[in-house]
């Protein structure tokens, strides 16, 4: 149950954390706030259904752990990849460009699923969820292989810090008396602005993907290496190595939280108390599904989220480009409307669950999967 992780070693709790945390933005949030619906007086199931949703601004909600988690899985999976293609002798430039090859394939994906085949070119946004995670688990991943830990820690300090400065000066081309932490008059805003102002989310404001906010985005990433380089660790049992993860967690929220004092928690803005509270969240998740699956060997409940794992960026661009939704109301449309409002709500959602998750059942089943 204690073996070591080596090289040749897959982490099905990776596989499943990925299908886990993908599952939410696969009809699961959708799902789950639709069930919360069918009681509307308890005050359980507003706050469930309220973590189902981004927050506007400041603040933290369950729905603002899925990017950060997807991204440090991202990062806890290199370093076992870094050592599987060490032993199989591959240079460090190969596997560099490697990475770059991904995070320029990620990108590219990124721009496809924000329209890129709509030829709007004048107004494509070109920051993206899969652009960010191309290019922070590349940058971390670049200086996995040529920097060490030691380096990377205080690379990972300086970038939060610096950034953190950063946020503290408003955006100097908004009105004197704007605050630097507002939607308005923050600098990831600015830069946003000056370099692609007809290209973001939010047009002529900022985007939550923006230039500067992946500096501490590549933090996550580098959370996620950290970890995975832990769990190679030899001379530490899997248990312990679960334990210190989860201590570890503890740490970082009570940081996080601290930090939240001085700049709020705020994925738009990626601010520092979100990396540090989210990667708490992360490690805690991670440390759980490692001790259940890999090291006390609990895995036949994990075939469910593990068809998702593995596909996860399949279908996370289906749903752009396949009405999932539509075909859940063809087939189960009529059964909805004989049904009370709330309950024709549960089933359509379910419905919508249930056609993303056979789609990947059958791409699986059939060995099809899309590798970047």
């Amino acid at each position: 149950m204690n073996k070591p992780v080596n090289a040749n070693t897959r982490l099905l709790s990776l596989d499943a954390l990925r299908g886990f945390d993908m599952f939410f933005i696969m009809g699961g949030a959708g799902l789950i706030a639709a069930i919360c619906n069918l009681f509307p007086s308890l005050d359980f199931a507003a706050w469930l259904s309220g973590q189902m949703h981004h927050v506007k601004w400041d603040g933290f909600t369950h729905h603002d752990t899925i990017f950060p988690l997807f991204l440090f899985i991202a990062g806890v999976a290199f370093p076992l990849s870094l050592r599987k293609q060490q032993l199989a002798g591959a240079t460090n430039r190969a596997i560099c460009l490697r990475v770059m090859r991904r995070a320029v394939v990620l990108v590219l994906l990124g721009l496809v699923y924000n329209g890129l085949f709509r030829l709007q070119l004048d107004t494509l946004r070109f920051p993206s969820v899969l652009g960010r995670i191309g290019v922070a688990w590349a940058v971390a991943s670049i200086m996995c292989v040529w920097l060490k830990p030691q380096v990377r820690g205080w690379i990972a300090a300086l970038l939060l810090v610096g950034y953190a400065l950063l946020l503290t000066i408003p955006a100097p081309d908004v009105a004197t008396g704007v605050g630097a932490l507002t939607k308005e008059g923050n600098m990831v805003g600015f830069i946003d602005r000056l370099l692609m102002p007809n290209h973001i989310y939010w047009r002529g404001v900022m985007d939550p993907e923006g230039v500067l906010s992946t500096l501490p985005a590549v933090v996550t990433a580098m959370l996620g290496v950290f970890t995975g380089e832990w769990v190679l660790r030899e001379g530490v049992s899997g248990s312990r190595k679960a334990l210190f993860m989860l201590l570890a967690s503890v740490v970082m929220l009570a940081l996080g939280l601290v930090w939240n004092q001085w700049q709020p928690i705020n994925k738009m803005l990626w601010s520092g108390s979100f990396v540090l509270t989210a990667g708490a969240y992360s490690l805690a998740v991670f440390a759980i599904f490692y001790y259940i699956v890999d090291i006390r060997g609990y895995r036949r409940w994990t075939s469910f989220f593990r068809i998702i794992g593995v596909n996860s960026i399949t279908i996370y661009m289906l749903q752009e480009i396949v009405s999932f939704k539509g075909v859940s109301q063809f087939f189960l449309g009529g059964v909805a409307t004989l049904l009370p409002e709330r309950w024709g709500a549960v089933v359509l959602a379910l419905g919508y669950v249930v056609v993303c998750w056979l789609v990947l059942y059958l791409l699986d089943r059939k060995k099809i999967y899309l590798k970047v």
